[in-house]
């Protein structure tokens, strides 16, 4: 009865703590990085990688004139548990075309 006594209250207690953690999800990277170098038309995915390292996600998008593009997502995200009170969240999408050049990208976040 004392040991599940016990463990009930470390249970109790990691969860309490655990609700005022806080959480990362993501990995940091810095969009004014990019933006200094990023050139459209010019920058490869292999100089992306360099300064970026490997994205998130890869996707791709068809666009309105009908080219196909490869999509790399990069994002980072932190926040305060429960409620993820003071919540920050950057995404930085890259978009390029059939010949590994950057065609556009798009970030938003801090």
């Amino acid at each position: 009865m004392r040991y599940r006594l016990s463990m009930m209250s470390s249970l109790i207690v990691v969860l309490a703590l655990g609700a005022c953690s806080s959480v990362q999800f993501g990995r940091e990277f810095s969009v004014n990085t990019f933006e200094a170098r990023a050139e459209q038309g010019v920058t490869t995915r292999e100089q992306v990688r360099g300064w970026l390292g490997d994205p998130s996600s890869i996707g791709r998008e068809l666009d309105i004139r009908g080219e196909r593009l490869e999509v790399w997502t990069y994002y980072s995200g932190k926040g305060q548990l429960p409620d993820l009170k003071d919540a920050a969240f950057k995404m930085l999408q890259i978009k390029f075309d059939q010949t590994g050049r950057m065609r556009a990208y798009t970030w938003s976040g801090e």
